[in-house]
């Protein structure tokens, strides 16, 4: 039956009242009548309408597949941006490491390289010339046989444990060197050694050299290089500053 209400204002609002509920469907938003707060101006009170909370159905099947196959495809495209992000970060990387400023290096360790191929040893002896600035240089187990072309300027330190250098004068150019190690060579002549007199050379090392076995090893060592102080690792003795010219003589024993 249909219920009249006057406002303040004179208009009269109709809302019907149905005398059987209707089915309405879940999604539909009800509308509840709610009791208004008495107006000020007004002496009348009466009902007003307001929105209720929305019921929602339960998605489908159909909608909850939908959804997973949109989360699925987010899923694969943002893992195909991370793949495509990681490969340019590791193209740049690549790419420095392609353009190394090898002038502006001052320590450096190139031990242990595979250098079979006669270009890789070119590239290599390449590298080395480009050093200008390393004070310190590892060149361990290298299968080096002459460095004669390479000139390091800088360079205080430098390691060639286990190569095959024959001679001296296949040495870099080092007119800094102050720490040399040879070890583990094939050099037999110390005689070239004196072609490291000039420098400020303090320590060498000739283990397992040759030479080693020579005849007056270390005094005909330190009277090439009167500046060295350490020789296989052994600080200079006095009876090493002995002239390597003896005489035979003084060398036989009398036994009485």
């Amino acid at each position: 039956m249909p219920l009249d209400i006057v406002t303040a204002e004179g208009h009269v609002r109709k809302f019907l009242r149905s005398e059987h509920k209707q089915r309405q469907s879940p999604q539909i938003a009800h509308i509840s009548l709610l009791r208004a707060p008495r107006h000020p101006h007004s002496s009348l009170s009466g009902t007003e309408p307001r929105l209720g909370h929305c019921r929602h159905s339960r998605p489908t099947e159909e909608e909850l597949f939908l959804r997973g196959e949109q989360n699925a495809l987010q899923a694969a495209e943002e893992r195909q941006r991370r793949r495509r992000r990681r490969r340019e970060d590791e193209g740049q990387k690549w790419e420095e490491r392609l353009q190394e400023n090898w002038e502006n290096c001052v320590e450096l360790n190139l031990s242990y390289q595979d250098l079979g191929d006669p270009y890789q040893l070119e590239n290599f002896t390449r590298i080395l010339r480009r050093l200008i600035r390393v004070e310190r240089l590892q060149l361990v187990d290298n299968s080096l046989s002459d460095l004669s072309s390479v000139r390091l300027p800088r360079c205080k330190y430098l390691n060639l444990h286990r190569n095959h250098l024959t001679s001296i004068r296949q040495l870099p150019k080092m007119p800094q060197i102050q720490h040399l190690c040879l070890s583990e060579n094939g050099i037999g002549a110390l005689g070239e050694l004196a072609l490291l007199g000039a420098t400020p050379l303090q320590s060498l090392t000739l283990r397992r050299n040759p030479c080693e076995f020579l005849e007056d090893y270390r005094p005909r060592v330190f009277s090439c290089l009167p500046k060295l102080r350490v020789l296989d690792g052994i600080p200079k003795l006095p009876e090493d500053s002995v002239p390597s010219q003896i005489s035979a003589a003084s060398r036989l024993c009398t036994i009485l």
